[in-house]
């Protein structure tokens, strides 16, 4: 039986992208619409790349998430969202109705957690999940059945991780032990504190040499801190103990924030995701009101394939 194929979309992650990488595009109104047009430059490149059989699109909730209530100061860094990129995310999800794609989205969840449960729920079925985003904090949900497209620079350079990817980038760290990297490392981006003092080289070589935080504190509990401890690569001077044992209650919550949430309460049902059938004259419509003549002709099943481009079933996936 051939697998089926279901695209996972971050949106607000794509629309965040678009409206920083693209220049500021105005219809003849002044309406700006820059992240808009950059989305459907991705929406559309993805369906042509992996020729899908179902589309989801998850969207962040605006307000706190159940993570502000564990940590007050969780992303308590990022200035504030541009109020002309908010304007442009009802228009994204108005072409997403007309392309008759669902979206979800969950009052103190973020679209994260909304794209890991819906991962979780295809456990059982023989479907390939892909993840489009530009949020490499995605990457620890990637494993046999779930790869992540992750947008690397703008809106058009691509790059679709898999296990052995992950492995590359992390530096022999396994999409699982991503959590225990950044419970050491933390995220400047989320406001994650991590453990005060310990690096991205420091925090990798932990992880790989005891294989978890938590195997990594049980061995400082047992031996002492002139030993070289675990299979020889770290050793643990005084001053990194001290740090590690000093900061140890919020590595364990720095854990708790990075991780993503894979059971979030939502109604889900693979068989009204399903992709194909959409009002092309409303399509049309919509992007002949956004001004974006060019992307008419990109309209998935318009467009014919350029050659040697990888497209659809024969892509290989991971």
């Amino acid at each position: 039986m051939e697998t089926k194929r279901l695209i996972i979309i971050d949106s607000n992650s794509i629309i965040h992208r678009a409206y920083h990488a693209l220049p500021r595009l105005t219809t003849k109104k002044g309406e700006l619409v820059n992240a808009v047009y950059g989305f459907l430059l991705v929406f559309f490149k993805a369906i042509r790349e992996f020729q899908p059989d179902y589309i989801a699109a998850c969207f962040d909730f605006p307000g706190p998430t159940f993570r502000h209530k564990k940590f007050k100061e969780y992303k308590a860094k990022r200035p504030p969202t541009p109020k002309d990129l908010v304007s442009q995310i009802p228009k994204v999800k108005e072409i997403l109705d007309a392309f008759s794609v669902l979206i979800f989205e969950k009052e103190g969840f973020e679209a994260d957690d909304i794209i890991a449960s819906l991962k979780i729920k295809n456990q059982r079925a023989k479907i390939k999940n892909i993840i489009i985003s530009g949020d490499l904090d995605l990457l620890q949900l990637v494993d046999k059945q779930t790869g992540v497209y992750i947008l690397r620079k703008g809106v058009k350079d691509t790059v679709l991780y898999d296990e052995n990817l992950v492995k590359e980038k992390f530096q022999g760290l396994t999409p699982e032990q991503i959590l225990d990297f950044k419970a050491l490392r933390g995220d400047p981006s989320d406001n994650i504190p991590g453990v005060t003092g310990v690096g991205e080289k420091t925090a990798i070589k932990l992880i790989k040499e005891f294989g978890s935080l938590e195997k990594l504190y049980s061995a400082l509990n047992q031996r002492p801190p002139h030993q070289i401890i675990g299979g020889g690569l770290i050793s643990v001077n005084q001053r990194l103990r001290a740090k590690l044992e000093e900061y140890k209650e919020q590595a364990f919550l720095s854990r708790e924030l990075a991780e993503i949430e894979k059971n979030t309460p939502i109604d889900f049902n693979l068989e009204k995701c399903r992709w194909g059938e959409y009002d092309k004259e409303k399509i049309v419509q919509l992007l002949k009101n956004l001004e974006f003549y060019s992307l008419i002709e990109r309209l998935p099943g318009i467009k014919k394939p350029e050659e040697n481009e990888p497209i659809g079933k024969n892509l290989k996936l991971w």
